[in-house]
């Protein structure tokens, strides 16, 4: 360890006077160091006594630091912070609202914060049947929400249609967004979205988001 003086003196392998404190042959206890050489270097108030204090290195980062990869630490910030944009459109809507109750206590995952503005939310929610005239309203809300995102079919209606094989409604949300998870159920319990949200979870700790990035980058350019 390195230590310097606060006052016109310092202490050092070559004693007093000799500019600075040789590395790792001084322990400091308190108000007290000591030179290797075992005599005790006056620390503190007093008469003729110099103060030690910290010059570079501090054992209390160590737990402080983290090395990691790029993409890991964005994906860990992105799957913790997933801000739902919830398309209610049938029945599958109560489960979704009862998946934000206090029973089940989805703010575990930090996805509580629900927001009905498609500029504020990353992740889109379609619980419901989802028909011909509702469709283009779906899209126009999923063309607004930034990147990057992601679409969850909750149910069977939002995924294929359901009971529903009629003209007026769309097979499947599918036809017209990309969906990452579909969750079966008509409807699905809280708890099945609950573990639709976090297989998206393990979905985004697999994406490059700096090599994607950067190959967009590529192609913008060629």
């Amino acid at each position: 360890m390195k230590y310097f003086t606060s006052g016109g003196l310092s202490v050092g392998g070559g004693g007093v006077g000799s500019g600075k404190v040789s590395e790792k042959e001084t322990v400091r206890d308190g108000n007290a160091a000591t030179v290797s050489g075992g005599e005790p270097a006056a620390v503190g108030g007093g008469d003729g006594a110099t103060s030690v204090s910290h010059a570079a290195y501090d054992s209390k980062i160590e737990g402080n630091v983290i090395f990691t990869q790029v993409d890991a630490a964005i994906n860990w910030m992105r799957k913790n912070s997933l801000w739902p944009m919830p398309m209610g459109l049938a029945c599958c809507a109560i489960e979704l609202m009862a998946t934000g109750a206090a029973r089940f206590d989805i703010s575990r995952f930090g996805m509580e914060v629900m927001r009905f503005s498609p500029r504020q939310a990353d992740v889109m929610i379609v619980s419901g049947t989802v028909t011909y005239k509702m469709a283009l309203a779906v899209k126009r809300i999923w063309d607004q929400m930034a990147e990057p995102k992601w679409c969850i079919a909750m149910g069977a209606c939002a995924s294929s249609g359901g009971m529903y094989r009629s003209y007026a409604v769309l097979q499947g949300i599918d036809n017209l967004i990309p969906v990452d998870v579909y969750i079966s159920g008509c409807p699905p319990r809280p708890e099945a979205l609950l573990e639709g949200l976090m297989k998206l979870q393990r979905k985004i700790e697999g994406e490059k988001p700096v090599e994607e990035h950067l190959s967009s980058l590529l192609e913008a350019q060629g």
